[in-house]
């Protein structure tokens, strides 16, 4: 099993007050130049907030929420500092209540 991070608020929060779009384009460009894999993700309203084991996280965050997971706690953690107003944690997965660590319950547009 694997650890994923998170950083998690609202959808509003993150993807109309923040400038997260600018952040998440230059953390892009620095993995390209350090010939690094992506290892984070963009999640509008996660599947992890369903597990049990989550209940009490999803009900701190107002809905919809939207989720940046990461297999890097540091990355994360930067986050969390430039954010200020999330919520960060971890989980491990796949695992029977989280089969997969990046599923979204958005509908496709």
């Amino acid at each position: 099993m694997q650890i994923y991070y998170y950083v998690l608020a609202s959808q509003h929060f993150l993807l109309e007050e923040e400038p997260l779009e600018e952040v998440l384009r230059e953390r892009t460009r620095y993995y390209h130049e350090q010939e690094k894999e992506i290892d984070f993700w963009l999640v509008k309203q996660p599947a992890f907030l369903e597990a049990p084991q989550m209940e009490a996280i999803k009900a701190k965050c107002p809905q919809p929420a939207v989720a940046i997971v990461s297999t890097d706690s540091q990355f994360i953690t930067w986050l969390k500092l430039r954010l200020e107003y999330v919520i960060t944690g971890e989980f491990q997965a796949p695992s029977s209540e989280i089969p997969d660590p990046i599923a979204s319950l958005a509908s496709v547009s």
